[in-house]
């Protein structure tokens, strides 16, 4: 989704779409207080396997061993090449079969596979280990982001019963960046749902809009909330794409929730595309 290759790939005058298996990447975020790592290698086909149960990206590895994925790290940061090694296994509680459309024309998707699950890390390089709750889900999609979305704000938060509630607040491209008139399709979208360790899915009432502060970069973010919005800590800061922990209420809970903002002109302005590979280089 954010590839600057397969952007500049897709823009190259072939008539066919880049193939999706020559672009792919490990992405590895580590925001312990002993140490921050950061790596996004992207791999070329050539560089990469899959099967049913396994995917290979260069070094890395993906498996899938009817319980548990198994994520084998091997990733170097950029642009200080610390190095992140080790393994981490993620044992869902519940497997979700459920997807629904983001997007007014169906052409983008979104679903958590393990919307409640436990987490083993184990690294090497940095020498840490810890176990905690995860969360695993899925976007896919059949057009560029930009041609259905100007941003979106989602956020997850472990609710006290063990279900986990995620809300994704959408904003798609507006008529006037399309220069078409005003459509239903082009309205905004408020997902707002229930997971539950049963399998069941429940949908309940968004809470009403909170505008937290800008980041650093002037990013906008919202967050939906029955009382006023704290941000505890802020994970990621960049000129497209903000992550953070918020307090917030939800569903009458006092919730910790761990929130993004993507904000999509940012993200495919000429400028940015040339500063990302800075932080996510290629090997072809």
């Amino acid at each position: 989704m954010f590839s600057p290759y397969y952007a500049w790939a897709r823009r190259g005058g072939n008539a066919a779409q880049p193939a999706a298996d020559n672009h792919c990447a490990l992405n590895v975020a580590l925001y312990s207080r002993q140490a921050k790592r950061w790596a996004m290698t992207e791999r070329g086909q050539r560089h990469c396997s899959r099967s049913a149960v396994e995917f290979n990206i260069g070094p890395s590895q993906l498996q899938w061993d009817g319980r548990s994925l198994i994520i084998h790290i091997d990733e170097v940061c950029m642009p200080i090449p610390y190095r992140i090694k080790g393994r981490i296994r993620l044992e869902p509680r519940q497997l979700f079969n459920f997807s629904t459309p983001l997007d007014g024309a169906g052409k983008h998707r979104w679903g958590p596979l393990a919307p409640h699950a436990r987490i083993d890390v184990d690294l090497q390089h940095p020498a840490q280990r810890w176990k905690g709750h995860a969360y695993l889900d899925s976007n896919e999609g059949d057009e560029p982001i930009a041609n259905a979305f100007t941003e979106w704000d989602w956020s997850r938060s472990q609710m006290k019963d063990g279900s986990t509630a995620v809300l994704y607040d959408v904003e798609p491209e507006t008529p006037a960046q399309r220069g078409q008139a005003s459509s239903p399709a082009s309205a905004g979208k408020v997902l707002a749902l229930r997971f539950q360790p049963n399998g069941e899915v429940t949908p309940f009432e968004p809470p009403p809009t909170q505008h937290l502060r800008r980041t650093l970069w002037g990013i906008n973010r919202r967050m939906r909330s029955d009382g006023p919005v704290e941000v505890s800590q802020q994970l990621e800061d960049t000129p497209f794409y903000q992550r953070a922990v918020l307090q917030s209420t939800l569903l009458g809970e006092t919730v910790s929730s761990f929130h993004e903002t993507l904000n999509v002109p940012r993200l495919v302005s000429p400028v940015v595309q040339a500063m990302l590979p800075w932080r996510m280089p290629r090997r072809g």
